[in-house]
């Protein structure tokens, strides 16, 4: 009994003691970006994202910081990323679309009202709420079941028959909604332009001359990552991705100017 004793009260204490050194780095990062040391900021934001896993906040202060150093992509790749943990952080999503005004020459958004729709209806709750409701309406679904199964009242299995089918539609979209956002911190084929400017290339290789095609894109510009290839003879760039943009360009891009989300 007293080595268990010994053993809780020093697993207590060496639990009480990561707990103050990840709170020590969340501090001593919001102290850097008051004192405005936006490096440093950012650095101990990113170390406390290293040591202690990620979270929505944490990537939207990491995000301020580098908005401060005037690194527009790293800014966006951050405030992306709190979006990916938690769609409902509704400061993340204001300075995000605030950063993309200052894109050079950003593309525009030919995204369809419905995927439009269906992103805001995602931003109003964060997973685990969507995930509860989903719950809540699984149970209102069993419950018309039953009505229809098991009532005597014509009037009430009519309800239960064709409430049933509205609960149903519901519920499978609440299940598509939760599925997608339990899956987003973990999906990686997004990323966003981290240099000044890159050049989108209709082959995976650098141009041999300036007569071959290319379009430039500017920092801060976010892409859809289709596929990838290596290329070790490459003198320039060693990978390259091939990517869409806004659903409507696609074409090949060095993956050392771009960085996932």
């Amino acid at each position: 009994m007293k080595l268990k004793a010994i053993i809780l009260s020093l697993a207590i204490i060496l639990g009480a003691m990561t707990c103050g050194a990840q709170t020590s780095l969340a501090v001593r990062a919001d102290s850097a970006y008051n004192s405005e040391d936006y490096t440093l900021a950012a650095d101990l934001y990113q170390k406390a994202i290293d040591d202690d896993g990620v979270s929505s906040e944490l990537y939207y202060n990491l995000g301020n910081a580098f908005f401060r150093q005037g690194k527009l992509g790293k800014a966006i790749i951050s405030y992306e990323r709190a979006l990916k943990i938690d769609p409902s952080n509704s400061d993340a999503e204001t300075n995000l679309n605030f950063v993309k005004t200052r894109i050079v020459d950003a593309p525009e958004d030919d995204s369809s009202f419905l995927s439009n729709l269906h992103s805001s209806v995602v931003s109003t709750f964060s997973p685990d709420a969507w995930a509860w409701l989903t719950f809540l309406v699984f149970l209102i679904l069993c419950g018309t079941i039953a009505l229809y199964i098991f009532s005597g009242n014509i009037m009430l299995r009519k309800t239960g028959f064709f409430g049933g089918f509205v609960v149903l539609i519901i519920f499978v979209y609440l299940l598509v909604i939760s599925s997608q956002t339990a899956r987003a911190p973990f999906a990686h084929d997004t990323a966003v332009v981290i240099v000044p400017t890159t050049n989108l290339s209709s082959t995976p290789r650098t141009p041999k001359n300036k007569t071959e095609k290319t379009v430039a894109i500017h920092e801060g510009t976010k892409v859809e990552i289709v596929d990838s290839v290596l290329t070790p003879d490459d003198p320039v760039a060693g990978k390259w991705f091939d990517v869409k943009i806004n659903n409507s360009t696609r074409a090949w891009v060095n993956a050392s100017d771009v960085e996932k989300i």
